[in-house]
């Protein structure tokens, strides 16, 4: 069973649980063993790196600490704590006088940034680390008949690696394939869903979301697919107050990519944390037999 050091992050203690208990259940059946750092920290979200850089970075490099003297790689499942701890680890190893900075902070804490740790968002760990290939030979009730919108947002492919297509990446929709769902065409799969813009500038953000589930129902999706609980949150939550704004009727569910795996690798609804959405999957599309622990009918 492979290993990896697992940030969660503030977001899936409370709003995103569904995230992390569906992440933690799907990693497992698939060989992959998240270990939770002890005792780790707000990696800052978004907005800090423009109160105060040099915090924002030791806060990141805090965490990355931590996981160093683990030995493991480390996994962010949120979108946000992905970037801001990829580009913190990536800055420290070519910036020394940036480390020395960090470093003196985190003596306080007895760490100490060596630069050793890689940083990985948790759909690369299923893209990468378990590929379509070994996913689709572990599926057994693929989710044939689901439209799916991949939403990758614009985090998770803003760390350009070699070689990726950051245009037109593919990986969410290799993945969702393996998992015998359909993926559509989703032309905005990597626009901004507006990120903590409602708090600014309401108007702004609600439009960037109307957009995002037009481009949804106009590709005649099942679901929009997420990779973040941010982009979950301002996509589902936000469908009412979009309503209201622009007199739409949308109605779009919105489930985590790990939710989606879960059902086709039939774990239990529950172990996924199904159940707790604002906008509900349609019953016919959701798999029922044997995921609830009832017998499969006779064919």
């Amino acid at each position: 069973m492979k290993e990896f050091a697992y940030f969660p992050g503030c977001s899936l203690e409370k709003i995103a649980s569904s995230y992390h208990i569906s992440a933690v259940e799907t990693t497992k059946k698939l060989g992959i063993l998240l270990k939770e750092l002890d005792d780790w920290n707000c990696c800052g979200a978004t907005t800090y790196f423009y109160i105060d850089e040099l915090l924002a970075y030791t806060l990141c490099a805090r965490n990355l600490a931590i996981a160093e003297k683990t030995g493991l790689d480390v996994v962010a499942p949120c979108s946000a704590c992905y970037k801001n701890m990829f580009f913190t680890a990536a800055h420290l190893k070519k910036d020394a006088d940036l480390a020395d900075h960090v470093n003196f902070a985190l003596e306080e804490d007895n760490l100490h940034f060596k630069g050793t740790v890689n940083v990985k968002h948790l759909i690369e760990v299923f893209a990468e680390d378990i590929g379509p290939d070994e996913l689709k030979r572990k599926v057994t009730k693929p989710l044939e008949g689901m439209r799916v919108a991949p939403y990758y947002g614009c985090q998770i492919i803003r760390p350009q690696k070699d070689k990726e297509d950051v245009e037109q990446p593919q990986f969410f929709e290799e993945l969702l394939t393996a998992i015998g769902a359909t993926p559509v065409n989703y032309p905005l799969k990597v626009r901004c869903c507006g990120g903590s813009l409602i708090l600014s500038s309401r108007t702004a953000a609600l439009t960037m979301v109307r957009n995002l589930l037009q481009s949804a129902v106009d590709a005649q999706a099942s679901v929009i697919a997420t990779a973040c609980p941010l982009c979950q949150v301002n996509l589902e939550v936000y469908q009412q107050q979009v309503n209201q704004e622009f007199g739409t009727n949308f109605s779009v569910p919105v489930m985590y990519f790990t939710q989606l795996i879960g059902l086709a690798l039939e774990i239990p609804h529950k172990k996924l944390g199904i159940g707790k959405e604002f906008v509900a999957m349609a019953p016919h599309l959701l798999p029922v037999e044997h995921v609830w622990g009832l017998p499969r009918k006779a064919t």
